[in-house]
């Protein structure tokens, strides 16, 4: 069998040694042999972890891509392999909710949702369930100062507009690129003040940002079945 220095597996994955010994910390990779003079032997097996694991980093994050490579170490394939397919349907509906909001800024006359006549003021709740976003995170990017409802004389309670709407669509997917909250609040006032071009601009970078995580989650998950090729888990269906 070959064994591998630390520094080869370093220099493939484009990565320090350190950070190898970083990964086997987080009980996510198999620990090593020794050899006589104390150095970590890894193996093709090793290799195919790193390869797994930085590429699951890359698509799902470091939470999501432990879990993964914990449950393929306890040989539980199809947990780890639905665990990767939750992740994928998300990232396609926040697509969906994407596409939606940016038809919605190129074209500020199309309905907010089609068939379903909008009231000029709404509840919190009713734009939470509208927006598919939890009536917790509004009050949040409220107290941000994102957000700038109106409120009943009588009861207090927050009044929101369709303009609301559109700002509160908008904040659901630039929260997942990286912008800074004073950048934020200018495209998202932009709204507020009927001039669409900048938050187009920026929605179609955010999108272009979504089209590059979905392409790394494919990576992520190619990674995972050659990991799971090399330990034996994977069996290739019969040819028919």
């Amino acid at each position: 069998m070959r064994y591998y220095k630390p520094i080869e597996i370093a220099r493939a994955l484009n990565i320090s040694t350190s950070a190898l010994r970083h990964y086997e910390s987080w009980d996510i990779v198999p620990i090593p042999e020794r050899g006589e003079n104390g150095y970590r032997l890894y193996t093709h097996v090793h290799l195919a972890y790193f390869r797994c694991l930085r590429a699951l980093f890359a698509g799902f994050g470091v939470s999501v891509a432990s879990q993964v490579l914990r449950l393929l170490r306890d040989s539980d394939l199809d947990a780890a392999l639905w665990l990767v397919n939750r992740e994928q349907a998300q990232l396609h509906h926040e697509k969906q909710v994407a596409d939606q909001t940016l038809a919605l800024l190129r074209d500020p006359e199309l309905p907010l949702a089609p068939n379903k006549k909008l009231k000029s003021r709404m509840s919190i709740g009713e734009v939470a369930a509208l927006t598919d976003v939890q009536a917790s995170a509004i009050r949040h990017w409220e107290k941000e100062g994102l957000l700038r409802p109106d409120r009943d004389p009588e009861n207090g309670y927050r009044l929101f507009t369709p303009t609301h709407v559109r700002q509160i669509l908008l904040i659901r997917t630039l929260r997942r690129t990286v912008y800074f909250l004073d950048r934020m609040k200018e495209i998202v006032q932009s709204v507020d003040h009927h001039s669409f071009e900048k938050a187009r601009k920026v929605y179609e970078d955010a999108l272009l940002s979504i089209h590059e995580r979905n392409r790394r989650q494919y990576e992520g998950a190619y990674q995972m079945v050659e990991l799971c090729r090399t330990i034996g888990l994977w069996q290739r269906p019969p040819v028919c």
